[in-house]
């Protein structure tokens, strides 16, 4: 008998299988699936290919009917705000270009997120925002990717909730999958640029200071540094 955590394996497996074909475009708009040959391709009942397809329902990726099938929709059906669609379409390739969109996304509301913070962040969040600089500072030098990505990730979601704004607080898995994006997909150099590791720092800084002019500043700068590395990636 299956147990829950293989289930969940197989239904995580089937989600992410036919998901990143849609993204990839190998599954076309108006095109039709059925739970029989979903079930066939990745060996599973057709109960757990029925919860996958609920959720890439929810995600409007698919659209599912009786006597239909399940129709892939247009991506103007697509919830792109999802992480896990994100994640799915960096995987999927045309890396730079999505990066790029999602950089002018980031530039629409994290430099305003940050002058927030440096009029709402509590001492508390503050030294959260002071202690990642300093893992970053620490693992760029020692090019330890992984771990200067879970300090990065530690200071973006950090600077989202200082801002006291829900809406922005609720984006921060949408940074978090851009950032995790690069890192996953080669496009960091091997030490992270120091200068971007600066402007973390002078983030922090304005806020603690309350400095909400210099805090929404460096954050744009952030974020014009890392579209520009997307475009012109470390050639060493």
């Amino acid at each position: 008998m299956a147990t829950d955590a293989s289930v969940g394996e197989l239904h995580g497996s089937v989600l992410t299988g036919v998901g990143t074909q849609i993204v990839s475009g190998h599954h076309r708009e108006g095109e039709v699936l059925t739970l029989d040959s979903i079930g066939v391709q990745y060996g599973v009942s057709r109960t757990v290919a029925r919860e996958a397809i609920r959720v890439l329902e929810s995600m409007g990726l698919v659209a599912s009917r009786r006597r239909v099938g399940i129709t892939i929709q247009p991506r103007s059906h697509w919830h792109v705000f999802d992480p896990r669609l994100i994640r799915w379409r960096l995987d999927a390739g045309e890396r730079t270009d999505f990066l790029l969109t999602l950089s002018e996304l980031r530039r629409g509301f994290e430099p305003v997120a940050a002058a927030l913070a440096a009029e709402r962040a509590d001492e508390h969040q503050c030294r959260i925002l002071a202690a990642a600089v300093s893992d970053m500072v620490m693992h760029g030098r020692s090019g330890d990717l992984d771990q200067y990505l879970l300090a990065d990730k530690v200071f973006h979601r950090t600077l989202l909730e200082a801002s006291g704004n829900e809406m922005f607080r609720a984006l921060s898995d949408v940074v978090g999958e851009v950032l995790a994006g690069r890192t996953h997909h080669g496009m960091m150099p091997t030490n992270p640029n120091p200068a971007a590791i600066d402007l973390h720092d002078a983030v922090a800084r304005a806020i603690r200071l309350r400095n909400p002019v210099d805090a929404e500043r460096a954050m744009r700068e952030i974020i014009i540094e890392a579209a520009d590395a997307v475009r012109e990636p470390d050639q060493d």
